[in-house]
């Protein structure tokens, strides 16, 4: 099995499900690993590059492609480094493919931004996909979607794969594209392409304090920091987080299955949690519940209200479904967050 980005959070927990499956793997990265597995075949390299990937594509009968730049970015400046990344260095990995008669298994890590808002259904004019939010409503406070057929309220409910695909962000937009070119690749090769959508990844080895840090790693940071975490809009705003365990045994589910599984598959736990739920549960498990969190209303053009799915898809074809419960793992890693916290102070001079 082949790797992608797997010295990143998501890959490298990917490598240690295969190795710990008996796969013989290569793990592919453009920097040396930090969390390198004794068992893997480490290879420092990038994505991009052709003549590399075709050297190891000898004996390989799988791969899971998860190179990628993540987040949002800081600003739109960011837009070239997003496209050489996700965009370029996918369509290299299927030239290569391509060029040595590849024909096992592709699992793409895809993620749940390719749907811009979640679903949504107005009472009187049943499913609905709003458009973006207005600067004037969000300045206002006034966060929720509204039903544009007659601006009354809106019900989130699960979104699933047949929903309409609207990215509102570069790095959404490359994550849409990478899937359009291994649906492409998939419709000219004898190849199974699974591409997982991943929602709100948490769990060890997140980054922390950087601009492409997930939410749950930046409340941790602050928590730990002593200061209340900087919560957006309302907090009311709803995700499905889900634990890199999880998506890592998803990914091994979907190379081992004696079928393919083509197609695009959620990759969530079904159980939804508003962002101020993951606060308070942090700063419980941190025994920092006075740290109230701090709801400031600001918001940040390209984020979307309520975005959670259904896994039924996953389970019913891939047989995944998500073992580890919200609680049990937010708990987790907030212990060893602070655990690493507590050891980095003691190195210190």
């Amino acid at each position: 099995m082949l790797v992608t980005g797997s010295s990143g959070f998501i890959g490298s927990h990917v490598v240690d499900a295969l190795v710990a499956a008996d796969h013989d793997v290569i793990a592919l990265d453009r920097a040396a690993a930090p969390h390198g597995n004794a068992g893997a075949t480490p290879v420092t390299g990038d994505v991009t590059d052709h003549g590399l990937l075709a050297r190891l594509f000898a004996g390989v009968d799988g791969v899971s492609h998860q190179a990628a730049m993540v987040g949002l970015g800081v600003d739109f400046g960011d837009v070239e480094r997003y496209v050489v990344d996700n965009d370029l260095g996918t369509a290299t990995l299927l030239r290569v493919m391509h060029d040595v008669g590849f024909g096992g298994r592709l699992v793409l890590a895809s993620s749940m931004v390719v749907y811009g808002e979640g679903a949504y259904v107005c009472a009187d004019h049943g499913q609905m996909h709003p458009a973006p939010r207005a600067a004037d409503d969000l300045d206002a406070g006034r966060f929720e979607p509204r039903c544009d057929a007659c601006d009354g309220s809106l019900e989130a409910v699960p979104v699933s794969e047949n929903a309409l695909a609207d990215p509102r962000n570069v790095y959404a937009a490359t994550k849409l594209h990478q899937e359009h070119l291994c649906q492409a690749f998939a419709r000219e090769h004898p190849v199974g392409v699974t591409a997982l959508r991943y929602h709100n990844v948490y769990g060890p080895r997140m980054p922390r304090d950087t601009p492409y840090a997930g939410v749950a790693s930046i409340f941790t940071s602050a928590l730990l920091r002593g200061e209340r975490p900087r919560i957006f809009e309302d907090g009311l705003q709803r995700r499905d987080f889900v634990h890199v365990a999880d998506v890592a045994r998803a990914n091994v589910s979907a190379l081992e299955r004696a079928e393919t599984a083509p197609g695009a598959y959620n990759i969530a736990t079904g159980s939804p949690a508003t962002v101020l739920d993951l606060a308070h549960a942090l700063a419980d498990a941190l025994d920092l519940a006075d740290l109230e969190p701090l709801v400031t209303g600001e918001w940040r053009a390209g984020d979307v209200r309520h975005v959670f799915a259904s896994p039924q898809r996953a389970a019913d074809v891939l047989g995944f479904r998500a073992e580890v419960a919200f609680k049990d793992g937010v708990a987790d890693l907030a212990r060893r967050a602070a655990s690493t916290t507590l050891s980095d102070a003691a190195e210190s001079p």
